[in-house]
């Protein structure tokens, strides 16, 4: 989901967990319009890590952090300490669980975030600007997690200002501008029309810019690399 800010974003992404309720029409997820579900029930289909991870930490451990949506919804405790050692496993936060979670780093806190929300094993992982205030190693290793997560089979929708995040790890594009949908197709399609993201204060990644220099529609340095090799041959 991109756009520029007010342009509705989160507050579309927050009707996927029923933390906005729509005022007319309905939303569905996973076939299911949201009024037919009760919160606790879509709460845990649809985990929600906002955008500043220390708006949603709160426990002393990094334990306690990621046990506490498994033990809201009841599960065993032997079921309990299984989805933290797996949330940590896979968020590379293992072996920290007798932390104090603000003594981690920035990014650590947002590995954290998403760990917590993992425990519950939501079907859907909504992240709201998820590489926000990382140094670029931090961001790479965030989105190499949602990567992850994404190939694993879980449906992953990232709010973000970031287009080259949009061109190197997304397959669908959504474009909102005044609380209205204006583009909605794959990557490749939303960097077709240059004015179109002009005009919304969107900037094409600097490999889609020099892309557009050799009338090419690419995602990475790479693609350009391939297709002017692929030129190059068929001449």
């Amino acid at each position: 989901l991109v756009g520029q800010n007010g342009c509705g974003k989160t507050t579309l992404a927050k009707h996927f967990n029923g933390l906005h309720a729509p005022t007319q029409g309905s939303v569905q997820v996973l076939g299911k319009s949201t009024s037919d579900w009760t919160l606790p029930e879509l709460g845990r289909r649809v985990g929600y890590v906002f955008q500043n991870p220390d708006h949603q930490i709160f426990a002393n451990t990094v334990l306690d952090e990621v046990a506490f949506g498994p033990r809201n919804y009841g599960l065993p405790e032997e079921n309990i300490r299984e989805a933290v050692r797996r949330a940590l496993s896979v968020t590379g936060l293992e072996n920290r669980e007798h932390e104090d979670p603000f003594n981690l780093t920035r990014g650590e806190r947002q590995q954290l975030a998403v760990a917590s929300v993992l425990a519950t094993d939501p079907d859907i992982l909504v992240l709201d600007e998820p590489t926000t205030g990382l140094d670029y190693h931090g961001q790479i290793i965030m989105l190499d997690l949602i990567r992850r997560l994404n190939d694993s089979g879980k449906t992953v929708i990232m709010i973000t200002h970031s287009m080259w995040v949009v061109a190197e790890y997304a397959e669908r594009c959504i474009i909102m501008s005044q609380g209205k949908i204006v583009k909605d197709g794959n990557v490749r399609s939303c960097f077709q029309n240059p004015d179109l993201l002009e005009s919304l204060y969107l900037e094409a990644p600097e490999a889609v810019r020099i892309g557009y220099e050799f009338g090419l529609v690419v995602r990475s340095v790479t693609e350009i690399t391939a297709c002017l090799e692929l030129r190059k041959n068929h001449n």
